[in-house]
Order: C-alpha cells, then structure tokens, then sequence
C-alpha cells in the first residue's frame, strides 16, 4: 500500500508534463504568454534574457579556417577555403568572396530535404550584403596578380542544431572563423602563366571590420524579446536584426514585418533593442576573444 502511495506523484507529473506538453502545441501563443507574464521564457530564461554562447575555433581540419558556435541549443559550424582563380576581366583587381549558409533537414524538423530553404538563401544574401557592406574582407586584397590570379574565398556555414536565432550564430561563426583562416604565400609567374604556394609561410586574411549581430522578435505587440527559440519564432509579428562593428556603429538594421509595441512608438522600440544589442555584442566579443 505504502508503494502505491509513493507512486502518485509521479504519475500525476507525468500527466501534468503531458498535459502541458498538448496546451504548448494547441495554444502555442497563449503558452508563451503565461511564461511571459511571469517574467520568463519556455527555456527558463528571464524575459529579457541571452542564451550562453561558445566558441571553438579550427574544429575542421581540412577547412583553412574554421569555428564552431553555439548559442542556447543552435550550433552553427563554418568552414573558409580558399580556391586560386582568375579575376573577371570587369574587375581584374579584385578576388571574390562566396558567403553560403546551409540549413539542413537533419538540424531540424522545420527543414525539409532537397532544395536550400527560403530561409538558408535569405541568411545568405543577408551575409553577403553584411560582409560587403562592412568591408570585413575587401576583395581588392585578395589579388596574387592584377588580371592574372587572385583569391577566391568560400564561407560555407551548416546548421548543425537549430533552436532559433541561426543568423546572429552564422554571423558570430563566420568572422570567427575568418579570423582563424591562414593562406599560404602565391606568387604569379610570368614564364608559366601560373601559381605558386608556399605552405611553409601563411598569412592571415588581411580583415576590415567585423561586425557581430543581435536579433529581437515582437510578440503580440506587448513584448521585445532578445535572441529568439525555435518555439518562438513562427509567434513573433516582427523581427529586428542589429549589426554593430569594433566602435560600436552601425552595419547593417533590418526589421521584418508591421507590428509595433503597444504604447511605443517605432523609435522607442528601436531604442531599447540598440541599447540591448550594444550589451550583447560586447559580450560576443569577449568571447570571441578569449576563443
């Protein structure tokens, strides 16, 4: 008798547990409201909240850079490789720079396999433009000879576990990984025609800024929230992306969609989010400087 008594709680939390787990997929938006009424997140963060992030930087070997980043439970790992081609005859004194993100259905169910999602080809025209805009990698620098040879570098970011908020990752594992790359010395010869590299002596890439990003979702226009889940995301009427380089300016701001907060106007809200995306691209820099 006394085995049976002891037994109840468990199964009453087991059906509480799953009782919650069926209000979470029918009333989505009305489960997240109750956390947040109480000042927290479905993931246990407060409100206002950032996830933890890491960085481990030359996790792939055969990359001539790379680095891995985890922010909560997204893991995005980013390879750079570097190709010897010939400049275009447009602009014969400049490289190129080929920035791709990879959102594969093994990271997550909201994927599906074959073509690249709307999504992945969004983040990477987002990171092009990023890249382009700040100068972090000014194509000029990459020229071996004028016309001839010059560098071609490819950023290839995959997904290797996606819970939201996957283009501040991106961004954090890209220049994290740029600054891990090392190219071996090339030299053009007139007589061959040809490249030479001496992977005896490498050189890092000659880098402009680095901006690093911060992204805010708004719910039901009564709540900014900072660095978005997976759960949250398909609830959030807009979106705002920050991108802020070393000084502090700004690289790039973009808001998706129309909605607002409740008694703010437009600049209010942007307000806050700037002074919460200076906070944390501070601290993402610490980061990437102790990796």
């Amino acid at each position: 008798m006394a085995a049976a008594v002891q037994s109840l709680p468990s199964v009453d939390s087991a059906g509480s547990s799953s009782a919650a787990a069926v209000f979470q997929r029918l009333h989505p938006d009305q489960y997240l409201t109750r956390f947040l009424d109480k000042g927290y997140r479905p993931d246990g963060r407060r409100k206002d909240a950032w996830r933890d992030v890491s960085i481990n930087i030359g996790s792939i070997a055969t990359a001539d850079g790379s680095a891995l980043v985890r922010m909560g439970d997204t893991t995005m790992v980013c390879g750079v490789k570097a190709e010897v081609a010939e400049p275009s005859g447009s602009r014969p004194d400049e490289g190129f720079v080929v920035p791709n993100v990879d959102l594969p259905a093994l990271c997550s169910p909201r994927f599906k396999p074959g073509p690249p999602a709307d999504e992945a080809q969004t983040m990477s025209n987002w990171l092009n433009d990023l890249i382009v805009s700040s100068r972090t990698l000014p194509t000029t620098s990459l020229v071996i000879s004028s016309g001839k040879a010059a560098w071609a570098i490819y950023i290839d970011v995959v997904c290797i576990n996606f819970d939201g908020n996957a283009y501040d990752a991106a961004v954090l594992a890209v220049m994290a990984a740029l600054q891990n790359t090392r190219l071996p010395r090339a030299t053009f010869s007139e007589d061959t025609q040809q490249v030479t590299c001496d992977a005896s002596e490498t050189f890092p890439l000659p880098l402009g800024r680095l901006p690093l990003t911060a992204s805010f979702g708004v719910f039901k226009s009564t709540h900014v929230l900072p660095d978005p889940s997976a759960f949250e995301l398909p609830l959030l009427s807009t979106t705002i992306n920050i991108a802020l380089d070393e000084a502090g300016n700004a690289c790039a701001v973009r808001q998706e969609g129309l909605g607002g907060v409740t008694g703010q106007s437009g600049d209010d809200v942007l307000s806050e989010a700037w002074s919460a995306a200076e906070a944390r691209v501070r601290t993402l820099r610490t980061v990437l400087a102790q990796s």
